[in-house]
């Protein structure tokens, strides 16, 4: 299922299998993953709540980031890019990945072409990320 925000992918894999699938596929288009949030360790840790296992991963393409921070240096705002995986209720996991290309619509850094071109080949990258977790 996408959105105007991201993409979404369910897959079967059971949820740390998930998490070491999405950074491979990651990996495969030349992200590599920055940051890992537990956001389930985090609610646990910051209000005692229990949550189902979900994690926060940041992606980041090299020399994409690098080209868009030459041109707009306020674009680190936006980086990296955020990748979610979540243990599903019936079983399996839901990953959801965030377009670039609507995160760019954001304020007036829409309006550059430079930056729209980078926005368009990560929003590529990211959207053969989610085929190949489709096709396994």
């Amino acid at each position: 299922m996408d959105s105007q925000f991201g993409f979404e992918v369910q897959l079967s894999l059971p949820y740390d299998q998930a998490v070491e699938a999405v950074t491979a596929a990651l990996k495969q288009e030349g992200f590599g993953v920055l940051t890992r949030i537990d956001v389930k360790a985090t609610m646990k840790e910051k209000l005692g709540v229990d949550f189902r296992p979900y994690a926060i991963l940041g992606a980041c393409n090299p020399p994409l980031a690098h080209r868009s921070l030459e041109v707009d240096p306020t674009i680190g705002l936006m980086l990296p890019c955020n990748v979610t995986v979540e243990a599903a209720p019936a079983g399996g996991s839901i990953v959801r990945i965030a377009n670039p290309e609507a995160m760019m619509q954001m304020g007036t850094t829409g309006d550059n072409p430079e930056l729209a071109q980078v926005a368009q080949q990560a929003k590529q990258k990211l959207q053969r990320v989610a085929q190949s977790l489709e096709q396994g």
